[in-house]
């Protein structure tokens, strides 16, 4: 796959010439920009770190001037003073004073400054003429790319994606803001809070005892439900999409990695209309007061903001490119991936499957940020959890294939069901009964909320609401039944019955 030339090479100047030509238009280039910017740095020193964070020797056209900044920011990350006689020195001692033309073009630079007040407006200038270059690179690539019949369409769209989305990621910067203004903005939050009916801060999951712990799923927060193979995690996030959907009429995303669309939607219909499900699969025929039955119930779901995308290993950079048109397209809230070991990430990193997850985890994360919406991600846990003794309870450690998924993520939610590794035919009240342990929780509580699981429908529904109760929140000895459910002396508990 070709790749854009690096510039700090000084090889893509050359290429750019030779577009230039052959469109009749010189580069995006602002050369007295430039100039008065390395006139303010070399007379005001001070003003060095308020470019640094913006700019880059490659922002800058002319190599000259790009070689004076590569000194200047070599002299700041030494933290030597910046001025014309030390950055003579540096450009000197790597053998490139001559080429930029000596102490002369360094005096000449001195005296066309302009305010050194104004220096961040001008550094914002020669950013966006070197994303425009770098774009007019990236199009030329992908023109050369494109006629090369050798290269697979989805490497050449993969690398596309990845040099796009790099340089969007390089023009996202945000300036530092003073406290009144971010508790401004975040009493404009709890006022705005305070208004809603529901009383939560994100968006409704569909699941009240889940809700009342989270106040919601929150914007720009990546979201971890992890569970080891057949325990319900599709059924647990796709049971969540429907009622934010047709409940709440919340706009949800689901990526399905894993299941076709059809899959889905039938699984869906079996929840919906309550039907059996081997009618519904199509292995028994259906009475025809059972078609009417399956119309009038699916009546809200087919008119529901539920958007369904089954791409089977969908990359991280397709999937952002996705995300990001239904959140501007179709006002999504929430976004479901099921599930992330299945993403693929980096065409780099691929072989290096740790290094990939890692990746993939990252790159979930920053959309979320990006979009300010909460991204949703089931993943698998190892099998740790399956030979560990006593409960069995999952841990943070058994996310599997990398440990920065419990980094990145705001929230961490494991589903945990005892009767998935053990038999309960004393206690057969028990079966189904589900621990949605909240392992982390970046800015609330760890809990555990007890669920049960319907084989029948498909679907999690809250037990009851003596599980959750909002006098147990307060109490310094909270344990949920669920979290008992998992010790021993709780399976001869007399009162096992009243509890539930």
């Amino acid at each position: 796959m070709a790749k854009v030339v690096d510039r700090k090479k000084g090889k893509n100047d050359k290429s750019l010439d030779i577009i230039s030509l052959e469109m009749g238009k010189r580069p995006p280039q602002a050369i007295d920009i430039e100039e008065a910017v390395l006139g303010a740095l070399l007379l005001e020193p001070n003003a060095v770190p308020d470019v640094v964070d913006t700019l880059m020797p490659e922002c800058f056209y002319k190599e000259s001037n790009r070689k004076i900044f590569s000194a200047i920011l070599s002299l700041a990350s030494r933290h030597a003073p910046v001025d014309i006689f030390t950055v003579s020195e540096e450009l000197s001692g790597s053998g490139d004073l001559d080429s930029v033309g000596g102490a002369l073009y360094l005096s000449q630079l001195s005296m066309k400054i302009g305010a050194a007040a104004h220096i961040d407006y001008h550094s914002k200038i020669l950013l966006q003429k070197y994303i425009q270059r770098e774009l007019i690179g990236i199009s030329y690539e992908i023109q050369k790319d494109a006629f090369d019949d050798s290269l697979p369409v989805d490497d050449l769209l993969d690398s596309t994606q990845q040099k796009i989305f790099s340089l969007s990621d390089r023009n996202m910067r945000r300036d530092t803001q003073a406290i009144q203004y971010v508790i401004s903005q975040a009493i404009e939050d709890l006022q705005a809070t305070q208004i809603g009916e529901n009383g939560l801060s994100g968006v409704p999951s569909g699941y009240t005892s889940i809700d009342r712990i989270t106040l919601g799923w929150q914007p720009a927060d990546l979201i971890i439900i992890a569970a080891r193979p057949s325990v319900g995690k599709t059924a647990f996030v796709l049971t969540m999409a429907r009622n934010m959907a047709v409940d709440f009429n919340v706009p949800v995303a689901f990526f399905s990695l894993e299941m076709s669309s059809l899959s889905l939607a039938k699984r869906l219909m079996i929840s919906e209309t309550g039907l059996e499900a081997d009618k519904i699969k199509g292995g028994r025929k259906m009475a025809d007061y059972e078609w009417e039955q399956l119309n009038s119930k699916l009546a809200r779901l087919v008119k529901s903001p539920l958007y369904v995308d089954d791409t089977p290993s969908l990359s991280i950079y397709e999937f952002r490119s996705k995300a990001r048109r239904l959140v501007v397209n179709a006002g999504v809230k929430l976004i479901v991936i099921d599930y992330l070991q299945l993403m693929t990430g980096p065409p780099e990193l691929r072989g290096m499957r740790e290094q990939e997850v890692s990746a993939i985890s990252r790159s979930l994360k920053s959309i979320a940020k990006e979009l300010n919406v909460p991204v949703v991600a089931l993943s698998q846990l190892s099998r740790a959890v399956v030979n560990r003794g006593g409960a069995r309870r999952p841990q943070l450690s058994d996310l599997r294939e990398s440990g920065a998924i419990e980094q990145d993520a705001d929230i961490v939610m494991f589903i945990h069901r005892p009767d998935y590794y053990e038999s309960i035919d004393e206690h057969p009240e028990l079966t189904g009964m589900t621990d949605i342990i909240i392992a982390k929780h970046r800015n609330g509580e760890v809990r555990d909320v007890q669920m049960r699981f319907r084989p029948s429908e498909v679907k999690f529904v809250d037990a009851t609401d003596i599980a959750v109760d909002m006098k147990s929140y307060s109490s310094e000895g909270f344990e949920t039944i669920s979290s008992r459910m998992n010790k021993e002396e709780f399976r001869s508990n007399s009162d096992f019955e009243t509890d539930f």
